[in-house]
């Protein structure tokens, strides 16, 4: 599996750690370890150069400079990862479904974007035409309400943007950046709070308990499509 790389500048460290402002520009192959950090703050001449000890090589790949592996820059420690993993083994997955109105209206993005910008892991996603034996099965619980018809009709109008979202809480938290169902009854601030106003337009769902999410995942996407992968921002985002 290839490990991807991210572009990066000496100056993003240099604006938190002063001494490394003596390495902006320069196409160092050397990439900061986990006592960089350590060594900067101890030292009281923000210029004074930084030694060998405080860089490491990546094991991963042949560093090139300023663009080597993003993985290998991060300041991880062994404690750290140990408590991530933890963390992360606590996370849940949900379904999140832009339905035709928001593809349509040109959501997409934005939607993405909040569940991102809220630290959230993107495992898969798909457009997707779909059927109508799909829909009523995703729909099932509702099989008897008199809308049950409409909403199979409305879902089948256009594309749908089939995700699933990773993350600790994930799905609860989902449900409060979704909104009420009735956008009436949204907050502004929540997606449907934000761009839609009747209920029959309501441009998103989300699973509403984990079962559900383990269901609906299940439903609209294959195992294979699912993709595991350690996003380098995790310990940013957890403690």
């Amino acid at each position: 599996m290839s490990i991807a790389t991210a572009p990066f500048s000496w100056k993003d460290f240099c604006g938190i750690i002063p001494s490394l402002e003596n390495y902006r520009g320069q196409n160092d192959t050397r990439l900061p370890s986990g006592r960089v950090g350590q060594w900067c703050s101890a030292k009281r001449t923000p210029r004074q150069p930084i030694p060998e000890e405080a860089f490491r090589a990546c094991p991963l790949q042949e560093p090139r400079g300023a663009g080597a592996c993003f993985r290998c820059r991060l300041p991880q420690t062994e404690l750290q990862l140990e408590h991530l993993e933890g963390t992360m083994a606590n996370s849940e997955r949900t379904f999140i479904a832009i339905k035709p109105d928001g593809v349509q209206r040109g959501l997409v993005g934005e939607i993405i974007k909040r569940f991102e910008q809220k630290g959230f892991r993107l495992v898969a996603m798909k457009l997707i035409q779909a059927s109508e034996d799909l829909l009523k099965e995703h729909y099932i619980d509702l099989k008897d309400r008199p809308f049950f018809a409409g909403l199979v009709r409305y879902m089948q109008s256009g594309p749908v943007v089939a995700m699933v979202w990773e993350g600790l809480n994930v799905v609860k938290t989902g449900r409060v950046m979704l909104g009420e169902t009735n956008p009436a009854d949204s907050k502004p601030g929540t997606i449907r709070g934000d761009f839609c106003i009747q209920v029959g337009r309501n441009i998103i769902h989300g699973s509403d308990s984990v079962e559900s999410a383990e269901k609906e995942i299940g439903l609209w996407f294959q195992p294979e499509e699912l993709v595991d992968y350690r996003s380098c921002a995790q310990n940013w985002i957890y403690e």
